[in-house]
């Protein structure tokens, strides 16, 4: 059962964030391969052309933007993230390549930050776990897209396919680095985009792992 904890202003979840990744930024990628799954499935399913706009909110190191540029040439890539620790590590990575800022997912103001309203393509991977106020994170994400937009979510499942001792370590082990799964996902996925008159599609990965939020301006 998902737990609702206080949630931190957005100073000191900041501040969290700085501290957990300091020294996690430089092995971030290489460890994080093995167990952050359908990361890539995500970037395969933006479906980009040339020229779109791409947003990663809480975008780390930069791993995913620099995956998408490979996947889709010639899109225009921007990312926000809470952690100035971290934008440092995707500064490096992805140079002039992205526009990057830092930014509370919740309610950054994307001209101030990033130099304009609606993307393309929005995309959260494996950070609404680890927003403490992630129903509004959402929200806000939806609230970015472009007309014909789609909005792209993957994250840790509802682990009910594992075995229960394995769930139940798993569950305690993601909490030592404030990771929650959002068992509500699907159904918040929903809320938003009936207010929005946008299509919802939900996908649970093999043994609940992970799952997969899509909404946008057409059938997804």
């Amino acid at each position: 059962m998902e737990r609702h904890l206080s949630r931190p202003e957005p100073g000191n979840h900041a501040e969290l964030m700085d501290r957990v990744y300091r020294g996690q930024r430089h092995i971030y990628d290489l460890t994080r391969k093995y167990y952050l799954l359908g990361r890539d499935r995500l970037i395969a399913d933006l479906d980009c052309q040339p020229g779109d706009t791409v947003l990663e909110i809480a975008c780390g190191t930069g791993r995913n933007l620099a995956q998408a540029k490979r996947r889709w040439p010639g899109i225009r890539l921007y990312g926000i993230d809470i952690s100035q620790e971290m934008l440092r590590s995707a500064k490096a990575a992805l140079g002039e390549q992205a526009i990057l800022a830092d930014g509370d997912a919740c309610g950054f103001d994307p001209q101030e930050t990033l130099g304009r309203v609606q993307f393309d393509r929005v995309f959260l991977s494996y950070s609404l776990s680890m927003i403490p106020d992630w129903e509004g994170a959402l929200d806000h994400a939806a609230d970015l897209l472009a007309p014909e937009g789609r909005l792209h979510v993957v994250d840790f499942g509802d682990l009910e396919g594992l075995p229960s001792p394995l769930a139940r370590g798993l569950r305690a082990w993601l909490a030592r680095f404030h990771v929650e799964p959002r068992t509500r996902l699907a159904d918040m996925g929903g809320r938003i985009a009936a207010n929005r008159g946008l299509s919802c599609r939900h996908r649970r990965g093999r043994f609940g792992y992970c799952q997969h939020l899509t909404l946008g301006a057409r059938e997804v």
